[in-house]
């Protein structure tokens, strides 16, 4: 069973301005992973699905990569 990566790491608030936590949950391809795959919980896979969408508003990640 994965553990939940922010639960185990003790993170209050997933923040967009943390791009090497939130390139953990990316694909190469620069896609979000899914719930099955990351291992979050539903409340910690929203919060960073909407940091990941932040970041790339604000340029800090890409949307697509090759």
């Amino acid at each position: 069973m994965n553990t939940d990566f922010f639960s185990v790491h003790n993170v209050k608030h997933v923040d967009y301005r943390d791009i090497d936590i939130l390139k953990q949950f990316l694909n190469p391809h620069g896609r979000i992973l899914s719930r099955k795959k990351t291992g979050l919980s539903a409340k910690h896979q929203r919060q960073m699905e909407e940091a990941v969408k932040r970041a790339r508003f604000m340029a800090l990640l890409p949307f697509v990569s090759r």
